[in-house]
């Protein structure tokens, strides 16, 4: 028996490809030059992805705030984006140094998604998430603004990320949340364990595991270092890092994986993840190794 994936996954009522792309090494200080990333991101919409993940922190510091969504709305420019999804996030800073405080506050947030549809060139922002809960502020007050930001237009759908259980369900109970952005990978398993993919299958909401590849600058490493990974990447003549994501579709029908990618070459063989077909017995004997 082999297990297809669905030509689209649901975030919200919009059908999406299974594989977005992650922008954010499009941005932070290791980053391409422009022309390189411009031409990744072109070849992700051209291989069919129509999610395109970014935030307003992926920047090289706090002078650099918006980056990826300006090298997004750049990129868009020459195309119809009109089945394009783009996804951005508020509520971390950048400081000089390049570091990664977190603000919650309502009234950074409100500030940050003004900021955000300027950067992007639209009036509505497709998809936008709470990038990570601030021990500081009470979570219902940060969701409160996410839910305030919707009800004012400026955005199509909210979500949330870096989320537990506990935190999904309050802010299910607060505003009409259709996504979960958290890390998920063969070797970050704790949401299949904690019961967040759960979670979101049982409210179909979508799952955008972040970092699915353990890292850009390590993914083959990460995909290729487990056994199990490695024989079917083999037995099927393709990269460990599409068996890692078809593994990660398999997981649950709400999962949107979204790896990074510098070049084109390397979304382009992540894409393929969506086609790939692996058996039950490959893909069960891939989570007992990574003991998920």
């Amino acid at each position: 028996m082999s297990t297809t994936h669905t030509a689209t996954r649901t975030l919200g009522d919009t059908e999406v490809f299974p594989i977005a792309l992650g922008e954010m090494p499009l941005s932070l200080a290791s980053r391409p030059d422009e022309a390189q990333a411009i031409r990744t991101i072109h070849a992700a919409i051209d291989a069919g992805v129509t999610l395109i993940d970014t935030a307003d922190a992926y920047a090289k510091d706090g002078s650099d705030v918006g980056h990826g969504e300006r090298l997004i709305a750049k990129a868009l420019k020459s195309i119809d984006r009109d089945d394009i999804l783009v996804a951005t996030k508020g509520g971390h800073l950048r400081d000089a140094d390049g570091g990664w405080p977190i603000d919650g506050r309502p009234e950074h947030l409100k500030q940050a998604v003004d900021a955000s549809l300027k950067a992007l060139g639209t009036d509505r922002i497709d998809l936008y998430q709470h990038h990570r809960p601030d021990p500081n502020v009470p979570y219902a007050e940060t969701i409160g603004a996410l839910k305030e930001i919707y009800d004012a237009g400026k955005v199509r759908f909210i979500g949330i990320s870096n989320a537990n259980v506990d935190q999904i369900n309050e802010a299910l109970g607060i505003a009409p949340i259709v996504s979960v952005q958290n890390q998920l990978s063969l070797d970050f398993t704790s949401p299949i364990t904690n019961g967040e993919v759960a979670l979101c299958a049982e409210k179909g909401l979508a799952f955008l595991p972040w970092s699915p590849l353990g890292g850009i600058s390590k993914a083959a490493e990460h995909a290729g270092g487990v056994d199990p990974v490695k024989a079917a990447a083999d037995e099927h003549g393709v990269s460990p890092q599409q068996v890692a994501l078809a593994w990660l579709l398999w997981l649950s029908p709400t999962t949107i994986p979204i790896p990074g990618s510098s070049r084109p070459e390397t979304i382009q063989d992540s894409v393929q993840a969506a086609s790939l077909q692996l058996s039950e017995d490959e893909l069960t004997a891939i989570s007992a190794a990574v003991g998920a």
